[in-house]
Protein backbone atom coordinates (compact mmCIF):
# COMPACT_ATOMS: atom_id res chain seq x y z
CA UNK A 1 0.00 0.00 0.00
CA UNK A 2 1.50 3.75 -0.87
CA UNK A 3 0.20 6.68 1.30
CA UNK A 4 -0.04 10.42 -0.31
CA UNK A 5 0.60 12.69 2.97
CA UNK A 6 -0.87 15.83 3.65
CA UNK A 7 0.38 18.24 6.64
CA UNK A 8 -1.28 18.98 9.30
CA UNK A 9 -2.58 22.57 8.76
CA UNK A 10 -1.65 25.19 10.96
CA UNK A 11 0.91 24.96 13.55
CA UNK A 12 1.91 20.76 14.46
CA UNK A 13 1.02 20.01 18.12
CA UNK A 14 1.75 16.42 19.07
CA UNK A 15 1.76 14.08 21.91
CA UNK A 16 2.51 10.24 21.59
CA UNK A 17 4.39 7.50 23.11
CA UNK A 18 7.67 5.46 21.52
CA UNK A 19 7.30 1.60 20.65
CA UNK A 20 9.75 0.04 23.20
CA UNK A 21 13.24 0.09 21.91
CA UNK A 22 14.27 -3.05 20.08
CA UNK A 23 17.57 -2.81 20.11
CA UNK A 24 17.42 -3.69 23.95
CA UNK A 25 14.14 -5.86 23.54
CA UNK A 26 16.26 -8.03 20.97
CA UNK A 27 19.47 -8.18 24.27
CA UNK A 28 16.79 -8.76 26.65
CA UNK A 29 15.61 -11.72 25.36
CA UNK A 30 18.71 -13.15 24.28
CA UNK A 31 20.21 -12.61 27.89
CA UNK A 32 17.12 -14.21 29.07
CA UNK A 33 16.90 -17.22 27.34
CA UNK A 34 20.43 -17.63 28.94
CA UNK A 35 19.29 -17.12 32.49
CA UNK A 36 18.46 -20.10 34.22
CA UNK A 37 14.79 -19.57 35.76
CA UNK A 38 14.20 -16.11 33.76
CA UNK A 39 11.01 -16.74 32.36
CA UNK A 40 9.81 -15.39 29.79
CA UNK A 41 10.26 -11.11 29.18
CA UNK A 42 6.66 -9.78 29.25
CA UNK A 43 7.17 -6.32 27.78
CA UNK A 44 9.25 -6.16 24.76
CA UNK A 45 8.98 -3.77 21.24
CA UNK A 46 6.01 -4.50 19.12
CA UNK A 47 7.60 -4.97 15.82
CA UNK A 48 8.75 -7.35 12.99
CA UNK A 49 12.27 -7.54 14.65
CA UNK A 50 11.44 -9.44 17.74
CA UNK A 51 8.28 -10.56 16.68
CA UNK A 52 11.07 -12.92 14.43
CA UNK A 53 12.85 -13.27 17.93
CA UNK A 54 10.61 -14.01 20.11
CA UNK A 55 9.14 -17.03 17.80
CA UNK A 56 12.79 -18.51 17.51
CA UNK A 57 13.67 -18.70 21.26
CA UNK A 58 9.91 -19.82 21.66
CA UNK A 59 10.34 -23.15 19.28
CA UNK A 60 12.68 -25.38 20.80
CA UNK A 61 11.94 -28.14 18.66
CA UNK A 62 12.24 -25.87 15.20
CA UNK A 63 14.93 -27.61 12.39
CA UNK A 64 14.47 -24.51 10.23
CA UNK A 65 13.87 -20.72 11.67
CA UNK A 66 13.71 -17.92 8.93
CA UNK A 67 14.43 -14.05 10.72
CA UNK A 68 12.73 -12.29 7.81
CA UNK A 69 14.49 -9.44 7.20
CA UNK A 70 15.70 -9.00 10.77
CA UNK A 71 19.32 -8.47 10.50
CA UNK A 72 19.70 -8.29 14.29
CA UNK A 73 18.05 -11.04 15.03
CA UNK A 74 19.83 -12.96 13.02
CA UNK A 75 23.57 -12.33 14.23
CA UNK A 76 22.14 -12.86 17.93
CA UNK A 77 20.59 -16.55 17.13
CA UNK A 78 23.82 -17.39 15.10
CA UNK A 79 25.68 -16.78 18.56
CA UNK A 80 22.87 -17.99 20.17
CA UNK A 81 21.95 -21.33 18.49
CA UNK A 82 25.98 -21.67 18.40
CA UNK A 83 25.91 -22.43 22.00
CA UNK A 84 23.26 -23.83 22.78
CA UNK A 85 24.44 -27.74 23.18
CA UNK A 86 22.39 -30.40 21.01
CA UNK A 87 20.48 -27.48 19.25
CA UNK A 88 20.54 -28.45 15.69
CA UNK A 89 18.61 -25.46 13.24
CA UNK A 90 19.31 -24.18 9.69
CA UNK A 91 18.75 -20.51 10.63
CA UNK A 92 17.92 -18.32 6.98
CA UNK A 93 15.98 -14.81 6.16
CA UNK A 94 14.74 -13.06 3.25
CA UNK A 95 16.13 -12.80 0.25
CA UNK A 96 18.13 -9.26 1.15
CA UNK A 97 19.05 -11.50 4.28
CA UNK A 98 21.01 -13.75 1.77
CA UNK A 99 22.64 -10.10 0.67
CA UNK A 100 24.41 -9.64 3.82
CA UNK A 101 27.63 -10.46 5.05
CA UNK A 102 27.86 -12.82 8.53
CA UNK A 103 31.34 -14.36 7.32
CA UNK A 104 33.00 -12.12 10.39
CA UNK A 105 30.77 -13.29 12.88
CA UNK A 106 30.90 -16.83 11.60
CA UNK A 107 34.86 -17.21 11.42
CA UNK A 108 34.67 -15.35 15.24
CA UNK A 109 32.52 -18.39 16.94
CA UNK A 110 34.43 -20.93 14.63
CA UNK A 111 37.45 -20.29 16.51
CA UNK A 112 35.37 -20.39 19.64
CA UNK A 113 34.77 -23.92 19.03
CA UNK A 114 30.79 -23.68 16.98
CA UNK A 115 30.32 -25.78 14.19
CA UNK A 116 28.41 -23.69 11.68
CA UNK A 117 28.22 -24.46 8.06
CA UNK A 118 27.05 -21.87 4.93
CA UNK A 119 23.92 -23.68 3.45
CA UNK A 120 24.38 -21.65 0.52
CA UNK A 121 26.99 -19.04 -0.60
CA UNK A 122 30.14 -18.59 1.55
CA UNK A 123 29.96 -15.82 4.12
CA UNK A 124 25.82 -15.00 4.09
CA UNK A 125 22.96 -16.82 5.41
CA UNK A 126 21.38 -19.28 5.45
CA UNK A 127 23.79 -20.91 8.20
CA UNK A 128 22.81 -24.77 9.71
CA UNK A 129 24.23 -24.50 13.34
CA UNK A 130 25.16 -27.20 15.48
CA UNK A 131 25.10 -26.12 18.94
CA UNK A 132 27.62 -26.92 21.64
CA UNK A 133 29.42 -25.93 24.77
CA UNK A 134 31.61 -23.08 23.07
CA UNK A 135 35.42 -23.63 24.45
CA UNK A 136 36.21 -19.68 24.33
CA UNK A 137 39.30 -17.97 24.54
CA UNK A 138 40.85 -15.36 22.73
CA UNK A 139 40.41 -14.13 19.55
CA UNK A 140 41.04 -11.16 17.43
CA UNK A 141 38.06 -9.38 15.89
CA UNK A 142 37.32 -6.71 12.75
CA UNK A 143 35.20 -4.10 14.58
CA UNK A 144 34.56 -2.27 11.54
CA UNK A 145 31.74 -3.92 10.11
CA UNK A 146 28.72 -4.35 12.79
CA UNK A 147 28.74 -3.71 16.33
CA UNK A 148 26.18 -6.15 16.59
CA UNK A 149 28.63 -9.53 15.40
CA UNK A 150 30.10 -8.31 18.79
CA UNK A 151 27.43 -7.57 20.88
CA UNK A 152 26.23 -11.24 19.59
CA UNK A 153 29.89 -12.79 21.08
CA UNK A 154 29.45 -10.96 24.24
CA UNK A 155 26.34 -12.35 25.00
CA UNK A 156 26.99 -15.75 24.81
CA UNK A 157 30.65 -15.40 26.52
CA UNK A 158 29.46 -16.49 29.86
CA UNK A 159 29.03 -19.93 28.42
CA UNK A 160 31.83 -20.45 27.13
CA UNK A 161 34.25 -22.84 28.95
CA UNK A 162 37.42 -20.83 28.93
CA UNK A 163 35.51 -17.28 28.76
CA UNK A 164 36.13 -14.65 26.29
CA UNK A 165 39.08 -12.37 25.69
CA UNK A 166 37.97 -10.20 22.71
CA UNK A 167 40.24 -7.57 20.87
CA UNK A 168 39.03 -5.21 18.41
CA UNK A 169 40.81 -4.16 15.33
CA UNK A 170 40.07 -1.26 13.69
CA UNK A 171 37.91 1.64 14.00
CA UNK A 172 34.72 0.33 16.22
CA UNK A 173 31.57 1.00 14.63
CA UNK A 174 28.47 1.64 17.20
CA UNK A 175 30.06 1.56 20.15
CA UNK A 176 27.73 2.81 22.60
CA UNK A 177 25.19 -0.35 21.68
CA UNK A 178 28.53 -2.31 23.00
CA UNK A 179 28.51 -0.19 26.01
CA UNK A 180 24.61 -1.23 25.98
CA UNK A 181 25.43 -4.84 25.81
CA UNK A 182 27.59 -4.83 28.73
CA UNK A 183 25.37 -2.79 30.55
CA UNK A 184 22.44 -5.14 30.02
CA UNK A 185 24.71 -8.05 30.97
CA UNK A 186 25.34 -6.06 34.12
CA UNK A 187 22.09 -6.35 35.15
CA UNK A 188 21.75 -9.65 34.29
CA UNK A 189 24.51 -10.21 37.30
CA UNK A 190 27.84 -10.69 34.62
CA UNK A 191 30.81 -9.24 34.79
CA UNK A 192 33.03 -8.03 32.39
CA UNK A 193 36.05 -5.63 31.94
CA UNK A 194 36.76 -3.35 28.65
CA UNK A 195 39.90 -1.75 28.51
CA UNK A 196 41.00 0.06 25.45
CA UNK A 197 39.79 -1.92 22.94
CA UNK A 198 39.43 -5.66 24.56
CA UNK A 199 36.60 -7.00 26.43
CA UNK A 200 36.91 -9.73 29.06
CA UNK A 201 34.46 -12.17 30.11
CA UNK A 202 35.36 -14.83 32.30
CA UNK A 203 33.03 -18.07 32.88
CA UNK A 204 30.26 -17.36 34.79
CA UNK A 205 26.00 -17.80 34.94
CA UNK A 206 23.62 -15.10 34.63
CA UNK A 207 21.86 -14.71 37.86
CA UNK A 208 18.38 -12.67 37.05
CA UNK A 209 16.50 -12.27 33.95
CA UNK A 210 15.60 -8.27 32.72
CA UNK A 211 12.34 -6.65 33.38
CA UNK A 212 12.72 -3.12 31.66
CA UNK A 213 12.94 -2.14 28.52
CA UNK A 214 13.25 1.76 27.31
CA UNK A 215 11.41 3.18 24.90
CA UNK A 216 13.21 3.36 21.49
CA UNK A 217 15.32 6.63 20.91
CA UNK A 218 15.90 5.52 17.44
CA UNK A 219 12.21 6.03 16.76
CA UNK A 220 12.07 9.21 18.13
CA UNK A 221 14.25 10.31 15.44
CA UNK A 222 10.92 11.38 13.11
CA UNK A 223 9.88 13.24 15.66
CA UNK A 224 12.80 15.44 15.97
CA UNK A 225 12.79 15.57 12.35
CA UNK A 226 9.17 16.55 12.35
CA UNK A 227 9.82 18.98 15.00
CA UNK A 228 12.85 20.75 13.47
CA UNK A 229 11.05 21.02 9.47
CA UNK A 230 7.58 22.31 11.13
CA UNK A 231 8.78 24.63 13.70
CA UNK A 232 6.08 23.04 15.64
CA UNK A 233 6.25 21.52 19.20
CA UNK A 234 5.43 17.47 20.44
CA UNK A 235 5.58 15.69 23.52
CA UNK A 236 6.99 12.21 23.93
CA UNK A 237 5.84 10.19 27.07
CA UNK A 238 8.45 7.61 27.29
CA UNK A 239 11.93 8.49 26.58
CA UNK A 240 14.45 8.22 29.10
CA UNK A 241 16.91 10.84 30.14
CA UNK A 242 19.46 8.62 31.59
CA UNK A 243 19.60 6.30 29.00
CA UNK A 244 21.70 3.81 27.60
CA UNK A 245 20.70 3.66 24.06
CA UNK A 246 23.58 4.98 22.18
CA UNK A 247 20.72 6.93 20.10
CA UNK A 248 20.14 9.17 23.06
CA UNK A 249 22.88 11.46 21.43
CA UNK A 250 19.42 12.40 18.92
CA UNK A 251 19.04 15.19 21.35
CA UNK A 252 22.36 16.68 21.25
CA UNK A 253 22.57 16.44 17.37
CA UNK A 254 18.99 18.28 17.05
CA UNK A 255 20.19 20.64 18.72
CA UNK A 256 22.13 22.53 16.09
CA UNK A 257 19.42 22.08 14.20
CA UNK A 258 16.96 24.31 16.54
CA UNK A 259 15.27 21.72 18.24
CA UNK A 260 15.54 21.77 22.17
CA UNK A 261 14.69 18.85 24.72
CA UNK A 262 13.23 19.64 27.74
CA UNK A 263 12.30 16.65 30.54
CA UNK A 264 9.55 16.37 32.31
CA UNK A 265 11.18 14.78 35.76
CA UNK A 266 12.25 11.56 37.32
CA UNK A 267 9.10 9.62 35.27
CA UNK A 268 10.25 10.39 32.28
CA UNK A 269 8.91 12.29 29.07
CA UNK A 270 10.29 15.67 27.41
CA UNK A 271 9.14 18.30 25.00
CA UNK A 272 10.65 19.27 21.66
CA UNK A 273 10.59 22.31 20.87
CA UNK A 274 11.86 23.95 17.61
CA UNK A 275 13.19 27.53 17.49
CA UNK A 276 15.13 29.55 14.58
CA UNK A 277 18.62 28.80 16.34
CA UNK A 278 20.13 26.68 13.86
CA UNK A 279 23.90 26.16 12.94
CA UNK A 280 24.63 27.44 9.43
CA UNK A 281 26.78 24.55 8.82
CA UNK A 282 26.65 20.62 10.21
CA UNK A 283 29.68 18.17 10.18
CA UNK A 284 28.81 14.94 11.87
CA UNK A 285 30.63 11.75 12.33
CA UNK A 286 27.88 8.83 12.29
CA UNK A 287 29.78 5.84 13.43
CA UNK A 288 28.09 5.61 16.68
CA UNK A 289 24.99 6.53 15.62
CA UNK A 290 24.58 5.29 12.20
CA UNK A 291 20.63 4.88 12.57
CA UNK A 292 20.34 8.58 13.16
CA UNK A 293 21.99 9.26 9.92
CA UNK A 294 18.93 9.66 7.17
CA UNK A 295 16.81 11.93 9.55
CA UNK A 296 19.69 14.72 9.93
CA UNK A 297 20.18 14.42 6.33
CA UNK A 298 16.71 14.96 5.22
CA UNK A 299 16.14 17.77 7.85
CA UNK A 300 19.80 19.35 6.68
CA UNK A 301 17.86 19.44 3.54
CA UNK A 302 14.57 20.59 4.15
CA UNK A 303 16.29 23.45 6.44
CA UNK A 304 18.70 24.12 3.53
CA UNK A 305 21.63 23.67 6.28
CA UNK A 306 24.93 22.27 4.23
CA UNK A 307 26.67 19.55 5.87
CA UNK A 308 29.31 16.80 5.41
CA UNK A 309 28.60 13.54 7.09
CA UNK A 310 31.19 10.83 7.61
CA UNK A 311 30.88 7.34 9.55
CA UNK A 312 28.13 6.16 7.12
CA UNK A 313 30.00 3.09 6.00
CA UNK A 314 28.25 0.66 7.52
CA UNK A 315 24.98 2.19 6.09
CA UNK A 316 25.76 0.09 2.69
CA UNK A 317 24.35 -3.18 4.61
CA UNK A 318 21.44 -2.28 5.90
CA UNK A 319 18.31 -2.97 4.59
CA UNK A 320 19.68 -1.17 1.74
CA UNK A 321 22.25 0.57 0.96
CA UNK A 322 20.89 3.51 2.59
CA UNK A 323 23.45 6.74 1.17
CA UNK A 324 22.98 5.47 -2.00
CA UNK A 325 18.95 5.25 -1.58
CA UNK A 326 18.67 8.46 0.33
CA UNK A 327 20.69 10.09 -2.63
CA UNK A 328 18.02 8.45 -5.20
CA UNK A 329 15.37 9.56 -3.40
CA UNK A 330 16.18 13.07 -2.44
CA UNK A 331 17.38 14.10 -6.27
CA UNK A 332 13.22 13.71 -6.49
CA UNK A 333 13.06 16.66 -4.97
CA UNK A 334 15.76 18.22 -6.56
CA UNK A 335 18.20 18.14 -4.01
CA UNK A 336 21.65 16.76 -5.25
CA UNK A 337 23.83 14.68 -2.70
CA UNK A 338 27.53 14.68 -3.09
CA UNK A 339 28.61 10.60 -1.50
CA UNK A 340 32.43 10.16 -1.50
CA UNK A 341 32.92 6.29 -1.35
CA UNK A 342 31.24 4.41 1.10
CA UNK A 343 31.97 6.56 3.97
CA UNK A 344 31.25 10.55 3.23
CA UNK A 345 28.30 12.51 2.33
CA UNK A 346 28.11 16.18 1.65
CA UNK A 347 25.89 18.75 0.26
CA UNK A 348 26.87 22.34 -0.22
CA UNK A 349 22.93 23.07 -0.90
CA UNK A 350 22.64 22.01 -4.58
CA UNK A 351 19.55 22.25 -6.37
CA UNK A 352 17.45 21.57 -9.29
CA UNK A 353 13.78 22.26 -10.18
CA UNK A 354 11.23 19.53 -9.83
CA UNK A 355 8.29 19.67 -11.72
CA UNK A 356 5.99 17.23 -10.28
CA UNK A 357 4.92 15.99 -7.09
CA UNK A 358 7.61 12.58 -5.89
CA UNK A 359 6.53 8.97 -5.07
CA UNK A 360 9.32 7.79 -2.78
CA UNK A 361 10.42 4.33 -2.50
CA UNK A 362 11.33 2.75 0.70
CA UNK A 363 13.40 -0.05 -0.60
CA UNK A 364 12.20 -2.68 1.65
CA UNK A 365 13.62 -0.27 4.49
CA UNK A 366 11.77 1.31 7.70
CA UNK A 367 14.17 4.12 7.89
CA UNK A 368 13.56 5.20 4.77
CA UNK A 369 9.53 5.54 5.05
CA UNK A 370 10.10 7.55 8.39
CA UNK A 371 12.68 9.88 7.38
CA UNK A 372 11.00 10.39 4.14
CA UNK A 373 7.91 11.44 4.98
CA UNK A 374 8.11 14.64 6.91
CA UNK A 375 9.31 15.83 3.81
CA UNK A 376 5.57 16.65 3.18
CA UNK A 377 5.42 19.47 5.32
CA UNK A 378 7.77 21.12 2.49
CA UNK A 379 6.50 19.26 -0.31
CA UNK A 380 2.56 18.73 0.04
CA UNK A 381 1.19 15.56 -1.54
CA UNK A 382 4.53 13.30 -1.59
CA UNK A 383 3.88 9.59 -2.13
CA UNK A 384 5.62 6.97 0.41
CA UNK A 385 5.50 3.78 -1.50
CA UNK A 386 5.31 0.31 0.81
CA UNK A 387 4.52 2.04 3.85
CA UNK A 388 3.99 -1.53 5.35
CA UNK A 389 7.80 -1.40 5.90
CA UNK A 390 7.56 0.75 9.20
CA UNK A 391 5.96 -2.84 10.93
CA UNK A 392 9.88 -3.91 11.47
CA UNK A 393 10.40 -0.94 14.53
CA UNK A 394 7.33 1.10 14.56
CA UNK A 395 4.02 -0.26 13.80
CA UNK A 396 1.98 2.66 15.02
CA UNK A 397 4.30 5.49 13.11
CA UNK A 398 0.90 5.88 10.36
CA UNK A 399 -1.25 6.09 13.72
CA UNK A 400 1.23 8.77 15.25
CA UNK A 401 1.32 10.70 12.35
CA UNK A 402 -2.33 11.16 12.12
CA UNK A 403 -3.07 11.94 15.86
CA UNK A 404 -0.51 14.73 15.10
CA UNK A 405 -2.68 16.08 12.21
CA UNK A 406 -1.40 14.75 8.96
CA UNK A 407 -3.86 13.54 6.46
CA UNK A 408 -2.74 10.06 4.83
CA UNK A 409 -4.80 9.37 1.37
CA UNK A 410 -4.73 6.44 -0.74
CA UNK A 411 -1.34 6.72 -2.52
CA UNK A 412 -3.15 5.79 -6.02
CA UNK A 413 -5.79 8.59 -5.58
CA UNK A 414 -5.53 12.20 -7.05
CA UNK A 415 -4.94 15.12 -4.94
CA UNK A 416 -8.46 16.19 -3.41
CA UNK A 417 -9.49 19.75 -4.52
CA UNK A 418 -8.06 22.90 -2.11
CA UNK A 419 -10.94 23.73 0.21
CA UNK A 420 -12.09 27.47 -0.29
CA UNK A 421 -12.48 29.31 2.50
Amino acid sequence: MNYRIIPPDGFLEARLSLPLSKSMSNRALIINALTPGAGELEHVAACDDTDAMRRALSSPEAKEINVGAAGTTMRFLTAYFAACEGREVTLDGSERMRQRPIGVLVDALRALGADIEYAGEQGFPPLHIRGRKLKGGEILLDSTVSSQFISALLMVAPTMSGGLKLSLKGETVSRPYILMTLRMMEDAGIDSEYFEDTVSIAPQTYRKGLRRVEGDWSAAAAWYEITAISSGAVTIDNLAEQSCQGDRKLADIFLHLGVTTEWQGEDGGSDLLASPDQDARLRIDFSDTPDLAQYVIVTCAMLGIPFRFTGLSTLAIKETDRVAAITTELAKIGILLQPEGRDVLAWEGQRRPFTELPRFDTYADHRMAMCLAPVALFVPGIIINDIEVVSKSYPGFWDAMREAGFILLDGDAPLPDPVED
